[in-house]
């Protein structure tokens, strides 16, 4: 696979991945009346994250490298804290919260990410040097953390080390691997198998109660299960989406499109569909709500427009300042 199409094809799967995150949130206060949004909901965090967080694991490569430090700062954390103190504005002005406070150690909303990202970066430096044995050692970690009652979005340090192992996956696996994958015969097949089972599977068997298991950010005590084997049920959710983003990957497409340079812009996406988001919640009418939560094809054609209007030259040009810190 060559540089240029392997870059179109990472592109192409962020792009799709940061419309999946956006088409989320945007379902998700009305996933507990609607067993298709439910069910669609489910599997997509089940996967996107995790994906998201693979392939950034992917390109940290240059983790050893001088400067490299630094850079993770620039380029993750000092965004972090501007649109943390952006966030806690906004949650005044809207009503949501009703003292204006400044709060760095407990992320809002999506923000966990960056900071998540952040964490990784540095444990790169304990895990990597280990290769496939340190991927084994972040596991266990991703699945003993769950026994702490105290871990949870403080310092995101749950989700931190729940979703480590992925972004060191990404971080061990090479070119070959990844050709290999694009390689199987009738990859495509089976790409809509694996996503069509996951589907079926959320539909009839996934608790409605469950949905914490999903985000990371909870110890197995805060979500209501206190048994032994809860850590056996992670393993298990790891080893789910491992296969679900296979077959994710299988499905993605190599060659570029118009739509593929938005892949290289997801940060801004990220960072600001929040506002529209939540600004919808405030400001619509309950009838509104509820008439776009029966419009399945305006849920889908919503979180499309505002990936394509977010991921426009024109936002980054704008907004490359406080995102990039590029003027």
């Amino acid at each position: 696979m060559s540089a240029s199409r392997r870059s179109s094809y990472f592109d192409n799967a962020k792009f799709i991945l940061i419309y999946l995150v956006v088409l989320g949130h945007l379902i998700s206060p009305f996933k507990s009346q609607d067993n298709f949004l439910f069910t669609l909901y489910t599997v997509i965090f089940l996967f996107h994250m995790p994906a998201f967080i693979l392939i950034s694991g992917y390109f940290s490569k240059g983790y050893k490298k001088k400067g490299h430090l630094l850079k993770s700062f620039k380029k993750i954390l000092v965004p972090y804290f501007i649109f943390q103190s952006i966030y806690s504005i906004y949650y005044y002005c809207t009503g949501e919260e009703s003292k204006l406070t400044f709060n760095y150690l407990e992320p809002h909303w999506t923000l966990w990410f960056l900071l998540s990202l952040f964490f990784c970066n540095l444990l790169l430096h304990l895990f990597a040097r280990f290769r496939w044995a340190g991927l084994a050692a972040a596991s266990v970690i991703g699945i003993g953390i769950g026994y702490w009652d105290d871990a949870g979005s403080y310092l995101s340090l749950s989700r931190t080390f729940v979703f480590f192992p992925y972004f060191l996956l990404g971080h061990l696996l090479e070119p070959q691997h990844l050709q290999k994958i694009r390689n199987i015969p009738h990859g495509s097949v089976i790409g809509i198998f694996i996503l069509s089972a996951a589907l079926l599977a959320a539909g009839f068997s996934f608790p409605k109660d469950a949905v914490p298991w999903l985000l990371g950010d909870t110890s197995y005590a805060g979500m209501g299960a206190e048994h032994w084997f809860d850590g056996l049920i992670r393993l298990g959710q790891y080893g789910l989406t491992i296969i679900v983003i296979l077959g994710f990957f299988l499905l993605i497409p190599s060659k570029g499109y118009k739509w593929t340079n938005i892949g290289e812009r997801t940060l801004y996406v990220y960072l600001l569909h929040g506002f529209i988001i939540k600004t919808m919640e405030v400001f619509a009418s309950d009838n509104v709500l509820e008439w776009l939560a029966g419009n399945y094809l305006l849920l889908i054609a919503v979180p499309l427009g505002i990936c394509l209007f977010l991921g426009s030259y024109y936002i980054r040009k704008f907004t490359k300042p406080i995102i990039e810190l590029r003027f």
